[in-house]
């Protein structure tokens, strides 16, 4: 595949066709627009939550929770990246890593009924 027009452009060029991407639900198309961006501007929540989000979606699950224990790690109270890390780790089958991250989730989001 021509990478040329997946990293064509400015970062903001490819920040606008990676969303275009992923709201045409192209998860993997977003991704391979993301990860070069992600990589070039790695402090940057919103590209990289994108990425996990993309990688969650084209279910490249390692992936995406490599970048979302980035995201936690970076900033531990962000609490989407937090629930998305919780989904992902269920769908890996790993229920008692998933529930410990969602549980944390839910407590950052105010939901103090479910602790």
């Amino acid at each position: 595949m021509d990478m040329t027009y997946y990293d064509h452009g400015t970062p903001a060029e490819r920040w606008e066709r990676a969303q275009m991407f992923f709201d045409a639900k192209d998860y993997a198309a977003a991704a391979r627009v993301l990860a070069p961006l992600v990589a070039e501007v790695p402090e940057q929540t919103g590209p990289r939550l994108l990425l996990a989000r993309s990688y969650y979606h084209s279910a490249q699950l390692r992936r995406a929770e490599a970048e979302l224990r980035i995201l936690v790690e970076r900033d531990p109270v962000e609490q989407y990246a937090r629930l998305m890390l919780g989904r992902t780790l269920e769908r890996q089958g790993r229920q008692e890593e998933a529930d410990a991250q969602l549980r944390i989730a839910s407590a950052l989001a105010g939901d103090f009924a479910e602790l």
